[in-house]
């Protein structure tokens, strides 16, 4: 196990389960410093599992990241307890429903906005200004090959959006040393949900409705398959490693061939 993240901290957001848990995991392993962060306290097992392992016991914290309050006090709190933030993972969202664009109520609309841009987008802003102190940093979204898709406009919508700020981001720092790139997941194998995204039980309507998703997601796929989880985290941290050192402003499509 090579130790390319040693000495640098590092935020992940959405680390309580999933993709996100994977990433903070592998960068334990990989000798970084982390910072998790999570709306659900099951992160603390995450923390847990991590010290476990003889890695360096890592910060929680626990925030509502669809409220700038939640993003501005995450790096608050980093910056008090190390010093420095050397690498953000963005890996909060999730589509909430799965439903043709009419069927969706205004309010649900705005909610799949909040969820899988607007913590991408505070915690961007809040992570800036130490970044550019320090004329160092690395970013790294998770967005979705979703933006072309079946039955999930406004997410679709939200990661849109999430690949034109990694754009236009990068642009504009990356003089100041501050590297933005996106991976854009594809399905991904992630196993049972702890936390599911939306706990209402699904009609018939509505499992037909993702069952055109998985097809879709398969379908487009050119290896016919959904992603492993691994798969996701290699190369999340592949732009947030050096090796990707003269790489930014990038959205890299991880979906077996679906360019999104």
């Amino acid at each position: 196990m090579t130790a390319r993240f040693r000495n640098q901290v590092a935020v992940v957001t959405g680390a309580a389960q999933s993709i996100g848990r994977a990433v903070a995991e592998q960068l334990a392993r990989e000798g970084a410093q982390l910072v998790l962060v999570d709306l659900s306290d099951l992160v603390h097992d995450v923390a847990r599992e991590i010290s476990a392992s003889g890695a360096p016991e890592p910060l929680v914290v626990l925030a509502n990241l669809e409220q700038y309050e939640g993003a501005s006090r995450v790096m608050a709190q980093a910056q008090e307890a190390f010093g420095r933030i050397d690498i953000l993972i963005n890996n909060v969202g999730g589509t909430i429903w799965v439903q043709p664009f009419e069927h969706y109520e205004e309010a649900q609309i705005e909610a799949e906005v909040r969820r899988s841009l607007f913590p991408t987008l505070w915690c961007c802003h809040a992570v800036l200004p130490l970044m550019q102190q320090q004329q160092a940093g690395v970013i790294v979204n998770v967005s979705s090959i979703a933006t072309r898709s079946l039955n999930r406009v406004p997410y679709a919508a939200a990661k849109g959006g999430v690949n034109a700020l990694t754009a236009s981001l990068a642009w504009e720092n990356g003089e100041r040393g501050i590297r933005v790139n996106a991976v854009a997941t594809g399905g991904t194998d992630v196993g049972e949900r702890r936390i599911p995204r939306n706990s209402a039980p699904q009609s018939e309507q509505e499992k037909r409705w993702y069952q055109q998703i998985v097809d879709q997601t398969v379908e487009s796929s050119h290896m016919k398959r959904y992603g492993l989880m691994h798969e996701q985290v290699n190369a999340i941290l592949f732009l947030a490693s050096d090796a990707a050192s003269y790489i930014t402003g990038t959205t890299l499509p991880v979906g077996g061939g679906d360019q999104g």
